[in-house]
């Protein structure tokens, strides 16, 4: 009875479509309308993307240098240096580095003494750096040169960055743009001849020593610092930032214990290793 029952409703709902003016099917299998009709509306629902930002009139978008390429470039620039004045000059005139497009007014080198025992090695430039063209110049540096006053070390250090470019909001420069100046760093070592270094800070340790501890576990420790050709060997030891000091001063102390340490291994009798 089932069956007949269903032939009858077909029938009349195939009459019921003929007189509605239906005359062709254009689907051999059914299709849920209301299964389609909410799939529409759940795609509806989802906010579109957010446009890409216009770019404003007259800005020009720099294109990041191909990190590799740069540093090949940094490498030939560098090795064709034979003192300090002409590596400076190669850096100003270097357009790998990504921060040199990114709002820097001058690259930032170095100050101190060219024969220094001691090379000091920060992060990056800040902004008293980056508009008097010489590292550690601001509140940082003035506290570091009271320090290397009180121990012994006035007259004896020369001091660099691992970049020297102002990073934009004093940021950390990343590995890529440490990358891309370490060759200038690496001549520097080279030109100088330090006896042992002083790494400032934690980005400036990792950069340097290829490590990923943090600056409380590195700092007052000595490392090898070896150059990436291998031709140059020295002693290293990584201490806290002078601008990490500002902002906490109770660090101070351990801060003035790794200069000690430095000062005695620098003043020992015999070679420093």
């Amino acid at each position: 009875m089932s069956l007949a029952v269903d032939q009858r409703a077909i029938e009349s709902l195939l009459a019921f479509w003929a007189d509605a003016g239906v005359e062709a099917s254009y689907a051999d299998a059914p299709i849920d309308r209301l299964a389609e009709g909410a799939a529409m509306l759940r795609v509806r629902s989802q906010p579109p993307p957010p446009p890409p930002p216009a770019a404003r009139p007259g800005l020009v978008v720099a294109r990041a240098p191909d990190i590799a390429s740069a540093v090949a470039t940094a490498k030939a620039a560098a090795a064709s240096c034979d003192d300090l004045p002409s590596l400076a000059a190669a850096i100003a005139a270097f357009d790998g580095c990504p921060l040199k497009m990114q709002g820097a007014k001058q690259a930032v080198f170095s100050r101190g003494a060219a024969d220094a025992p001691v090379m000091v090695i920060g992060e990056g430039p800040g902004a008293d750096e980056d508009a008097q063209g010489q590292p550690f110049v601001g509140r940082a540096g003035k506290l570091l040169d009271r320090m290397f006053k009180a121990a012994g070390l006035e007259g004896r250090v020369f001091i660099t960055n691992t970049v020297f470019w102002r990073p934009p909001g004093n940021r950390t420069p990343t590995p890529q743009e440490q990358a891309v100046c370490a060759p200038f760093v690496e001549r520097a070592i080279a030109l100088v001849k330090p006896k042992m270094l002083l790494l400032a800070g934690g980005a400036s340790a990792k950069a340097m020593l290829k490590r990923d501890e943090g600056i409380l576990s590195m700092r007052g420790r000595w490392f090898e610092w070896i150059s990436e050709d291998r031709t140059m060997e020295l002693p290293a030891m990584p201490t806290l930032h002078p601008a990490f000091l500002l902002r906490t001063p109770a660090q101070k102390k351990k801060a003035w214990q790794d200069l000690l340490t430095l000062t005695e291994r620098l003043d020992r009798p015999g070679r420093p290793h």
